[in-house]
């Protein structure tokens, strides 16, 4: 099969039969749901940016298992090209939807169980690396979406997953078959899972050999039985639900999240990668990790939407001379390549792995993802500055478009008389939808929590700097001997 365009992939999903509720009511058809629809739109971009031309060669790449032309968001990394064209690939997204695309994970998933599976077998003989190769031949070859799941609920913190009062909240086995496992437990803030074809399930934590039953990885598709999705709310999600557009912020993209639940769930043994090896369990969440820390490109991406958004603003309000205002977009844009500069770092500074996969440096990584706890906030601090207060107190479209009011709208939000008092609305609520609604859980508090708490990137950065370098090279420049 050929890699699918826009309508290819939203057909493929109508053939989905998924058990989804959102505000307590099961719904029928997703794709054309008002409210998920955009986020179907967003990954829809990643399949019709793989066919045009000024984009082919960050979008596709050659299969290591087939040499044929694929999407790469299927690919496993054989270069260090490879991992900086991903980083590219990300901002790119990221300024052309303005919001999460919700394809990295499942990329990110597939390149960290290319490695992971391949040093269980070399360690314990087992033969998950075949069954994976096996299984990602079938990603490749038709086209597919994968939501990669790592984080569980994880019930009391204080807790390691096997001392649950529930065991539930930590996915797990509840039964070994001949012809596969049965899985129970659930997924939380899965990005994008009813816009995808697969789920792919991966331990959340580090484990102990009594948390063995937790330490499992496999996939299944998205509409399984047994798997229950209930669709997370959003600030100013149900705008989509009102007449006319414009409060919408972005007019075609958005994003979701889900929690994800595996009701008694069979999984045939030739879709398991991991099973009951508590000992790589860590290990899988690092490389997972490290790659996710890597994908925050497309935070650089969303910034670009942000920051031009601003800079219009700034003429549309009369205000784009003012010396104070030059300065502060001058700021976004040095924060915002910062945050690019981190996730091509660490593509830059990748290596082979045994496996033949190329894997980013973990510590660059995790200073790009640190960065991205934090200046993401900032540029949007700064956009709502700039912007002002109407963004949070601006009239419905519907009052701008009333007989008996809108002239008054109309009137009196008028500020540079060179541009329609509709193109200020417009872009006002972009802001908002960018820094305070829909758009915003893919940009401020996936950039907080997206791939680990910034604990755990500071944790990570602890471990990965070397330290006795540092002091052995300072001792030396200071005439202090090496072991004193």
């Amino acid at each position: 099969m050929a890699m699918m365009n826009a309508k290819e992939y939203e057909e493929s999903l109508r053939k989905l039969k998924f058990n989804v509720y959102m505000f307590g009511k099961k719904l029928g058809n997703i794709v054309d749901d008002p409210i998920i629809r955009p986020s179907m739109n967003a990954v829809a971009a990643t399949y019709e940016c793989a066919h045009q031309p000024e984009y082919e060669d960050l979008m596709t790449a050659k299969s290591h298992l087939t040499g044929k032309k694929i999407n790469r968001f299927t690919h496993i990394h054989q270069s260090t090209e490879d991992l900086v064209k991903k980083s590219k690939m990300g901002r790119l997204l990221g300024s052309l939807t303005g919001c999460c695309f919700q394809r990295c994970v499942g990329m990110d998933s597939l390149n960290a169980l290319s490695m992971t599976t391949y040093d269980i077998d070399k360690k314990h003989g087992t033969q998950y690396n075949q069954r994976f190769l096996k299984y990602l031949a079938y990603v490749q070859e038709n086209d597919l979406t994968c939501d990669g799941a790592m984080t569980d609920p994880k019930g009391d913190r204080s807790k390691a997953p096997h001392q649950q009062e529930d065991p539930d909240l930590f996915m797990h086995v509840v039964e070994e078959r001949k012809d596969g496992i049965v899985v129970r437990g659930a997924k939380c803030h899965q990005t994008g899972a009813v816009n995808s074809h697969e789920i792919i399930i991966m331990p959340t934590i580090s484990m102990r050999e009594a948390d063995k039953d937790y330490a499992i990885s496999f996939a299944l598709p998205a509409d399984a039985e047994g798997i229950t999705y209930i669709m997370g709310r959003q600030s100013c999600d149900t705008r989509k639900l009102e007449p006319g557009m414009m409060d919408r912020g972005n007019q075609i993209y958005g994003g979701h999240e889900a929690l994800v639940v595996f009701d008694d769930v069979f999984v045939p043994w030739e879709r398991v990668f991991m099973y009951k090896e508590w000992d790589f369990a860590g290990q899988l969440v690092e490389q997972f990790a490290s790659y996710h820390r890597q994908s925050y490109a497309c935070k650089a991406g969303v910034g670009d939407v942000i920051i031009g958004a601003t800079q219009c603003i700034a003429e549309y309000n009369g205000a784009q001379n003012a010396s104070h205002i030059k300065d502060k977009i001058i700021e976004m844009n040095h924060l915002n390549e910062t945050l690019f500069c981190g996730s091509l770092a660490c593509a830059a500074e990748g290596h082979q792995e045994p496996s033949g996969t190329y894997y980013v440096n973990t510590l660059l990584a995790n200073v790009c993802k640190q960065n991205v706890t934090r200046f993401p906030f900032e540029i949007s601090r700064l956009a709502q500055d700039i912007a002002g207060g109407l963004m949070v107190t601006l009239p419905s479209e519907q009052d701008f478009r009333s007989p008996e009011v809108g002239k008054w709208v109309e009137k009196y939000y008028k500020a540079n008389p060179n541009v329609p008092t509709e193109y200020r609305m417009r872009m006002l609520r972009l802001i908002e939808n960018l820094t305070l609604g829909t758009a915003a859980v893919g940009y401020l508090t996936e950039s907080m929590h997206g791939a680990g708490s910034p604990q755990a990137q500071r944790i990570m950065i602890s471990r990965q700097v070397n330290m006795d370098l540092k002091k052995k090279i300072a001792k030396k420049l200071s005439g202090i001997p090496e072991n004193d």
